[in-house]
């Protein structure tokens, strides 16, 4: 961490503490996170009708479902159960993988 990063903690804290930042609008209320700033204004509309149509881009799709896999598989007792869980970890890792040098192999790579 930085030395302006520890200065605003060290501000944020004292706040805190001294009930600075306790009652304001919106307290307790779930973050808006649709802010889409940052997406240049042409592809706005396209990316919103995906969002809100629940369309995941198919390398999100897959770590998804590997992560959840991955979550059985600790949880597993059973033997037969145990290996279907593994072959089908491998599979999407091998999906996700077929682009070497990607991205996303690059995130699965670390996860090891």
């Amino acid at each position: 961490m930085n030395l302006l990063d520890q200065l605003a903690e060290q501000h944020i804290s004292r706040a805190i503490e001294a009930g600075q930042l306790s009652g304001l609008p919106g307290e307790g209320q779930p973050l808006a996170l649709d802010d889409d700033r940052l997406v240049p204004a042409e592809l706005r509309a396209g990316f919103r009708l995906l969002k809100n149509a629940g369309y995941l881009p198919p390398t999100v799709r897959l770590l998804s479902e590997l992560r959840s896999v991955e979550q059985l598989l600790a949880q597993t007792i059973e033997p037969g159960t145990r290996r279907a869980r593994r072959k089908r970890a491998a599979w999407l890792r091998l999906q996700l993988g077929e682009a070497r040098g990607s991205r996303v192999a690059a995130l699965l790579e670390q996860r090891r």
